[in-house]
C-alpha cells in the first residue's frame, strides 16, 4: 500500500479556504509567539508552543503530553495539529457544541479559530493539504515537534493580526464524557472516521511574547478545563488505515510491510 496515504477531506469541512489578503511587508510578523494550550472535549493532556518568525522563516517548538496514547494494544495514536486563522482568533468552549451531542467538533470550532493555515507536521509538507496526513502527525501520548521552515503569507498575516490559533486533534475515549455511540459516530470531516478521532483536544491562541520566551504562568486560551467519563476504542485513518467493524471494534492495517 502507499506509504503516504492521505485522507481526502472536504474543503469546507476542514475550512481549508484560500484567504485573500493584501501584500504585506515580509517582516510584519517578526517576533516570538507563544501559547499554553487549553483542554477541549474532556482532554486531560497539556501542551505549549513557541513560534519564532524572522521574515518568512519560522522556528516552531511544540510540546504535548497526556493525550490518548494508543488506538489499541499495538497501535500508537497519531495526532495531527495545525495553526488555524482567519476568524475570531479564540478557542471554542463547550457552548460551541451546535447539535448538543457532547463533543465540540472541528466544524463547531471553525467560527472561533478559522480554517487550517499551516500543518504542524513532524516532517515534510506544512501546507493545509497535509492536514490529515497521519504519517506526519505526532505519535502517542507525549511528543514534540521541532522544525524550521518557510511560513506562508496567510499564517504570517494571522500571527500579526493576533488571530492565529493552534489546535491539536484526537480525543481520548476514556475521558471524552460521551457515549461510545457518539464518540464513534461519523466525523464531520470524513464520514469514514469516528467523530472523536478528528475533534479538537487542545487549543490556544498564539500571542506575541514581549520577553521572547515561553511564559511561566500560561496564557488565557478561552478554553474550559473539562473532565469526562469512560468510553471504548476508536479508529483513525490516513498513513495508518483503520476500518470500522461492528460494535465499536476497529481493525488496524499498518502501512509499510503489511
Amino acid at each position: 500500500m502507499n506509504k503516504k496515504a492521505l485522507l481526502a477531506v472536504p474543503a469546507l469541512a476542514l475550512g481549508m479556504v484560500a484567504l485573500g489578503s493584501a501584500p504585506a511587508m515580509a517582516n510584519h510578523a517578526n517576533g516570538t509567539y507563544t501559547s499554553e494550550l487549553g483542554q477541549l472535549n474532556g482532554t486531560t493532556g497539556s501542551g505549549n508552543i513557541t513560534v519564532t518568525i524572522n521574515d518568512k522563516q519560522a522556528t516552531v517548538y511544540l510540546e504535548v503530553s497526556g493525550l490518548a496514547a494508543m488506538l489499541d494494544a499495538e497501535t500508537v495514536y497519531p495526532h495531527v495539529q495545525h495553526i488555524h486563522g482567519g476568524a475570531q482568533g479564540v478557542c471554542p468552549t463547550a457552548a460551541a457544541d451546535e447539535n448538543g451531542d457532547g463533543i465540540v467538533s472541528t466544524t463547531d470550532g471553525a467560527p472561533f479559530y478559522g480554517g487550517i493555515l499551516t500543518t504542524l507536521s513532524t516532517s515534510g509538507d506544512t501546507s493545509p493539504a497535509a492536514g490529515l496526513d497521519l504519517t506526519l502527525g505526532g505519535q502517542g501520548a507525549s511528543y514534540t515537534v521541532e522544525r524550521t521552515f518557510e511560513m506562508n503569507a496567510e499564517t504570517l498575516d494571522a500571527l500579526a493580526a493576533g488571530t492565529a490559533v493552534v489546535v491539536v486533534h484526537g480525543l481520548d475515549p476514556a475521558t471524552a464524557g460521551v457515549s461510545e455511540e457518539v464518540f464513534t459516530s461519523p466525523s464531520d470531516l470524513d464520514d469514514s472516521l469516528p467523530l472523536g478521532a478528528t475533534s479538537p483536544a487542545l487549543c490556544g491562541t498564539l500571542a506575541l511574547s514581549q520577553m521572547g520566551e515561553m511564559p511561566q504562568g500560561g496564557a488565557d486560551t478561552g478554553v474550559e478545563q473539562q473532565t469526562g467519563s469512560n468510553l471504548g476504542m476508536i479508529a483513525l485513518g490516513g498513513g495508518l488505515v483503520l476500518a470500522a467493524a461492528a460494535g465499536g471494534t476497529y481493525v488496524v492495517r499498518r502501512r509499510g510491510n503489511n
